[in-house]
């Protein structure tokens, strides 16, 4: 339930501490002067869980990363169903599509615990565009793995088999390049990873249990620590598809195929 007495998300934020500033991948390939800009224009803050940082309707003002915590980017279906797309863990920077076109969110982003999240004003956002190559390079290589990732999402999403859907739902989680901040731990309860893939509670433990069976997750206090990230990609596999192809999507990328197919 979304947190209604906490003040608004503007009268929260704060400057980022230097700590925060060095968790921010992309800024350190900014110029000086750059660098400069987006300090000044960067502003962090805590979001609760059940908060929404984003909401259906609501004009693109900041560009969002998570500096620490894990949220959700969901909707509604037609019928009323909630839909969760993906989740965002620490280092995961999301909406610049929203941003760069200038519109509307069309989809909730909402804290499924206390989460430190960095904002950067659009304003500043489009002024980096205009001139840092670096930048533009980053946002390009953004939206390709991410175009991978619900690529990959869309089609397991479709699949019966819990077990599938749990590994894909780590194996996004573990990205190397959307989520930089992860390593080979991430910090996630049952209960977190039950929402993010639409499972209860009772069949992500079964669907970890037999993931670790396999020696490709470890289940730790609090978190999972991932022990071979390609063959939990692998387990995505269908019949018919090769590993390599599965490994692909897995890494953010679309299969090769014939130009028209």
């Amino acid at each position: 339930m979304e947190n209604k007495r906490a003040e608004p998300l503007h009268l929260r934020a704060r400057a980022a501490t230097a700590e925060e500033l060095a968790d921010i991948s992309w800024l350190q390939a900014l110029e000086e002067h750059e660098r400069r800009v987006v300090i000044e224009n960067l502003r962090v803050a805590v979001v609760a869980p059940g908060e929404l940082l984003c909401r259906v309707g609501k004009a693109a003002t900041y560009w969002f990363g998570v500096i620490d915590g894990l949220l959700k980017m969901s909707n509604d279906s037609e019928l009323g169903v909630p839909m969760t797309f993906i989740g965002v863990p620490p280092g995961g920077w999301f909406g610049e599509g929203t941003v760069i076109k200038r519109e509307v969110y069309r989809y909730n982003i909402q804290a499924l615990r206390n989460s430190v999240v960095a904002g950067l004003r659009a304003e500043c956002f489009h002024w980096l565009l205009d001139r840092s190559i670096p930048f533009n390079r980053f946002i390009m290589q953004q939206l390709n793995e991410r175009l991978g990732q619900f690529i990959a999402a869309r089609e397991i999403d479709r699949m019966t088999d819990s077990d599938a859907r749990v590994a894909r739902s780590l194996a996004a989680l573990f990205h190397p390049i959307l989520y930089p901040g992860v390593g080979s731990e991430l910090r996630i309860t049952q209960r977190e990873l039950g929402y993010l893939v639409g499972l209860s509670r009772q069949r992500v433990n079964e669907a970890l249990r037999a993931l670790q069976q396999a020696r490709l997750i470890r289940i730790e206090y609090g978190g999972v620590r991932v022990l071979d990230l390609e063959g939990l990609r692998a387990r995505l596999q269908r019949p018919g598809r090769t590993r390599a192809a599965v490994a692909e999507v897995g890494r953010g990328q679309s299969p090769s195929r014939p130009f028209g197919s």
